[in-house]
């Protein structure tokens, strides 16, 4: 079992959430991580509605587009919103709904009750679509099935997790491989990047300029990273950014052929291309060990040396977690 909140903290402190469960992508081969996710969560004191998604199918997808759609756009007609609405998983299938989301209606309905938007990898393509379209905050999450139903979840992503919700103002620190010395400013923004590059030239790709482009991916070999970040530098995105944040990039497997060439290559290139700063380290994407980021957030990036820090601002609030401030 697994806490949302350590255990020396005050019960109560403790936000108790009303969680609801969407599931936009595709649909979970992994049951028993899901239902496990869903029993811990409850276990917690969360109340979690719309579990019956979990079993939902139609051919790879998590139900047919209109009711993967219907879980989100939903929210902009709920009388009764959640605190949470969290993706069970990804895989594919969210760039089926983009054109047929409520943009305007949701942005306004939970900017009178926010609602933490939670999910990563494929569902980066909504997230994204959503800062386009209205200037919507969301997080990129941990999600049902692969973190909250994990069979030895992770202290950490849990603990980044619970913080960022409660917390108006929260600073993230970890250490570069390489150095640098950067202090700058900007809105926080990206996610996974093969959903990010599936958005180029399109109405759901966001016009960020001078922000902080924060970027991982999975099984992914080096060759196709450095295919799409070229890609956005072609396009005259990656140029704009102040920095650029690399999370993650695991599951890929380099062979002879390589010839020593690699993710460290790679972001040397690209950064030779842009002039842009490429900071790795942070630990955000596919792994266990995860943050929490809201994207479209105000953020301040320091990095001196190998120390970084990133304090995040300005992303919305749960009110279950207000309350218990």
């Amino acid at each position: 079992m697994f806490c949302l909140l350590s255990p020396e903290e005050d019960n109560a402190m403790t936000a108790r959430y009303i969680i609801r469960l969407i599931a936009p992508s595709g649909y979970c081969i992994n049951q028993a991580a899901a239902w496990r996710g869903v029993q811990h969560l409850r276990d917690q004191g969360h109340r979690l509605e719309n579990t019956d998604i979990i079993t939902r199918r139609f051919q790879r997808f998590a139900g047919t587009d209109a009711e993967r759609l219907a879980d989100l756009n939903e929210l902009a007609g709920s009388t009764s919103l959640p605190d949470i609405a969290l993706a069970v998983r990804g895989g594919y299938g969210a760039g089926r709904l983009l054109s047929d989301i409520r943009y305007t209606a949701l942005a306004d309905r939970l900017s009178h009750h926010p609602v933490a938007l939670c999910g990563h990898s494929d569902f980066t393509a909504i997230q994204l679509a959503l800062f386009a379209q209205t200037g919507l905050i969301t997080y990129s999450a941990p999600m049902l099935a692969g973190n909250f139903g994990a069979e030895s979840p992770s202290a950490f992503t849990l603990q980044h997790f619970r913080e960022i919700l409660r917390k108006k103002s929260y600073t993230i620190h970890w250490r570069a491989k390489t150095t640098e010395n950067l202090s700058l400013t900007g809105t926080l923004w990206g996610g996974n990047l093969t959903m990010l590059c599936s958005l180029t030239g399109t109405p759901w790709m966001p016009e960020v300029k001078q922000g902080i482009l924060v970027i991982e991916d999975v099984n992914e070999h080096p060759f196709r990273i450095e295919r799409m970040l070229l890609q956005l530098w072609h396009a005259g995105i990656l140029q704009q950014q102040q920095a650029v944040i690399l999370g993650n990039f695991s599951g890929a497997t380099l062979s002879e052929y390589d010839q020593g060439f690699s993710h460290d290559t790679v972001w040397q290139t690209l950064r030779d291309l842009s002039g842009v700063p490429f900071i790795t380290g942070l630990p955000f994407g596919h792994e266990q060990d995860t943050v929490t980021l809201p994207i479209g957030a105000n953020a301040h990036l320091q990095v001196q040396g190998h120390s970084c820090s990133l304090t995040l601002t300005g992303h919305p609030l749960p009110p279950a977690s207000l309350t218990h401030e």
